[in-house]
């Protein structure tokens, strides 16, 4: 009977407890990572992971797998994870491609017109980042400003092009969250995002498409000018 389970997917091996061990592990190392609370170029063991975790060694060194297929880690054996930096060359590749998978999604937005709670929400992020600034809160404009990318990449109507554009987020993250108390304050950025907001609810696509092709364009060269800088010192 317990062959029988386990084949049937039921069993040990598949057990939820088991799954959601996994899932918890990799989450919280994918946080620490993104937040670099586990800094780039930094190695950790395998057991030092688990007791950190509270967890057994097994979904850990599954945890460990996962992140490496994000390409967040490189696993080396018996020596753990290496958790790999990102490089100004990499930044600039991928702002490459979110300046057009990212424009792209906005004059779709402003084709296909969106509807009153879309485009509210929008705005309210962009009326968030305006207030963030204000109070000089650079922490919660950052969480207001990546929550615009993603419901302007969702406002698209194109499922496939907002899953590429979220594959590119992550190492994203990074390194705006390395770099946001060195940048100077990102008030064009605000007024970037007020355009692009007024392009796509007046339905003109070439001009929502263009103002934020601009936009990530202007955020490309500042973090990577920014992160070539920090290699120099280095």
């Amino acid at each position: 009977m317990a062959i029988a389970l386990v084949r049937n997917g039921t069993g040990p091996a598949n057990s939820p407890t088991r799954s959601s061990r996994v899932e918890e592990a990799y989450h919280e190392l994918k946080r620490r990572i993104l937040d670099n609370e586990l800094p780039a170029g930094e190695q950790f063991l395998e057991q030092e992971l688990a007791a950190d975790l509270n967890m057994s060694r097994t979904p850990v060194r599954e945890a460990m797998v996962r992140l490496a297929q994000d390409g967040l880690v490189e696993i080396r054996p018996r020596h753990g994870m290496r958790i790999l930096p990102v490089s100004a060359d990499d930044m600039r590749e991928i702002y490459e491609i979110l300046a057009v998978l990212e424009s792209t999604a906005a004059g779709l937005a402003a084709a296909r017109g969106l509807d009153a709670e879309e485009m509210r929400s929008l705005e309210a992020c962009v009326a968030e980042m305006d207030d963030a600034l204000a109070a000089d809160d650079r922490q919660t404009w950052a969480r207001a400003d990546e929550r615009f990318h993603a419901l302007l990449t969702e406002a698209s109507g194109n499922r496939r092009l907002a899953r590429l554009v979220e594959g590119f987020f992550d190492q994203t993250h990074r390194v705006r969250m390395l770099t946001l108390e060195l940048r100077p304050k990102p008030v064009r950025s605000n007024q970037d995002h007020a355009r692009v907001v007024a392009a796509i609810k007046a339905g003109d696509a070439d001009r929502a498409t263009r103002a934020h092709r601009a936009h990530r364009q202007r955020s490309a060269k500042l973090l990577v000018d920014l992160l070539r800088a920090s290699e120099a010192i280095r």
